[in-house]
């Protein structure tokens, strides 16, 4: 009879172990507070998904470089602003009371014509200018007549007129301070912004 109970003592002993050893493996976690399940979420979160592999050769985030924009998202015409230097147009200037254009005056413009035409996305104004001399009205027409000359030379050599602006600062913007004919010619001109 003793050795019968040793044996069930035995036998239960070996079914507890082996029911603790299973239901071990097959434990449940236990159901985490309100606390603990917004820290694991966050941990998760942050945790980069790598499907189980560590990946040696992924750089740190601050590292990953995105990469350009590919030149044909960008706009043309913004392209070719970047690029295009508005100092190499060229001014063009006039003689005393006078809105013709000289041969060196046409030879200018044609310069101005072959830039404008590489950069078809360029917009300019053209100025009209005038030295001090004559009334605000008289110069302010003069300039007037000066860009628009200058406007009509350039659309004739291929730029499309919608490119163009004019407009007649008249006496107002000198380009040089004097009161002689040597700053009077430099302020009897055409000049050329960007749009």
């Amino acid at each position: 009879m003793i050795s019968k109970k040793k044996g069930i003592l035995v036998t239960l002993a070996v079914v507890l172990l082996l029911s603790y050893s299973f239901a071990g493996c097959a434990k449940k976690p236990a159901e985490p507070g309100p606390g603990e399940q917004m820290s694991q979420t966050r941990a998760l979160e942050e945790t980069p998904d790598t499907g189980g592999k560590m990946e040696k050769d992924t750089p740190p985030a601050e590292e990953v470089l995105l990469p350009e924009e590919p030149k044909s998202m960008v706009p043309e015409s913004a392209r070719e602003m970047a690029a295009f230097d508005g100092s190499d147009l060229i001014d063009v200037f006039f003689a005393l009371d006078k809105s013709d254009l000289t041969s060196e005056g046409k030879d200018k413009l044609a310069s101005n014509a072959r830039l404008l035409k590489t950069a078809s996305g360029v917009k300019i104004m053209v100025e009209g200018h005038c030295d001090e001399r004559g009334t605000n009205e008289y110069n302010l027409g003069l300039g007037e007549r000066r860009a628009n000359t200058v406007k009509n030379y350039l659309v004739s050599l291929g730029v499309s007129t919608s490119r163009i602006k004019t407009i007649s600062y008249g006496e107002e913007n000198p380009f040089a301070a004097g009161h002689n004919e040597a700053a009077w010619k430099q302020n009897r001109r055409a000049h050329f912004d960007l749009q």
